[in-house]
């Protein structure tokens, strides 16, 4: 088994996010769009806000809690197509917060997520690609269901950096398979104080008194889907397999969103999450979330 030191993995990190970013920052940077040949290059970059509120009189009597609720959300893009070369990247930045009379204020959104593939293309609808991403989260998490409200995550606890290599089918604009035979993933978990989330003590799989679990024999398959359903409907949908080849108890994680857009800067967003990973329950797991707010996207297609 293969072992990497907390402060090495935030190396990792930092290498992996500014492989990822170099170019969309580099695109935008440019005062003088003669001086790059970007033509080969698209780029969107996307801030959203959503707010909001509910209140009661004190004699209403269908009952209610005053609440206010305010969420962000941050997206960007950079894709490379030249020839048979291609180049994705991604990033995805969510936090949320409510505040509840009598409860206080807790997150409701919050989310980390970086993703870069680089492919080249083999056959018709057949591309030969290596990727890597990052899954993690903002601000702390805690068990609301106990009295005590212990803490169950915080920023790099947990924390995923995959690496895959293998062939991604795309038989449609709209759709794409990964098929990956080689995919290992570092788990991080910077916070010992964290609940541990089996019986023996381990926290997402890590052991206790250790910050980082190796998965190196391992594989995924990944499916993406991103459909217009009309002209201001969209379908964003990401199904997730990864399984290690020792234990081979697969983890399973679907990520779905409805987009609709009222106008050029108002949207209306329906999101979920489905995910079963024996490492940190035994049970599916599963979140939603609606949003209504303000989206500015800044684009640049490719010339």
């Amino acid at each position: 088994m293969i072992q990497i030191s907390l402060g090495g993995s935030y190396y990792l990190l930092a290498a992996f996010s500014l492989l990822i970013w170099l170019p969309n920052l580099s695109l935008y940077a440019q005062p003088n769009a003669a001086a790059k040949d970007t033509s080969y290059w698209t780029t969107r970059m996307s801030l959203g806000i959503n707010f909001n509120q509910g209140s009661f009189s004190s004699n209403w009597k269908a009952g209610g809690a005053n609440a206010v609720a305010i969420g962000t959300v941050f997206t960007g893009k950079a894709n490379y197509k030249k020839a048979k070369w291609s180049w994705a990247n991604d990033a995805e930045l969510l936090y949320g917060l409510v505040w509840t009379d009598g409860i206080g204020k807790r997150k409701n959104a919050d989310r980390i997520f970086l993703n870069s593939v680089a492919g080249y293309q083999i056959a018709n609808h057949w591309d030969i690609f290596l990727s890597g991403n990052f899954l993690s989260q903002f601000a702390p998490g805690f068990d609301y269901s106990r009295t005590d409200q212990p803490r169950i995550s915080n920023f790099f606890a947990p924390a995923f950096l995959t690496f895959a290599i293998g062939f991604d089918y795309k038989p449609k604009p709209w759709f794409s398979l990964k098929i990956s035979p080689f995919s290992p993933r570092f788990t991080i978990v910077s916070d010992n104080n964290i609940l541990p989330t089996s019986a023996d003590g381990k926290r997402y799989g890590v052991e206790l008194g250790k910050t980082v679990r190796s998965e190196i024999a391992a594989a995924q398959i990944q499916a993406d889907l991103n459909a217009k359903l009309a002209e201001n409907i969209a379908l964003k949908a990401r199904y997730l397999l990864f399984a290690n080849y020792q234990q081979f108890d697969p983890d399973h994680r679907l990520d779905a969103l409805l987009e609709m857009a009222v106008n050029k800067y108002m949207k209306v967003n329906f999101g979920a999450t489905v995910l079963y990973d024996i490492d940190q329950d035994t049970a599916i797991q599963w979140n939603q979330i609606l949003n209504v707010g303000f989206l500015y996207t800044v684009a640049r297609p490719a010339k």
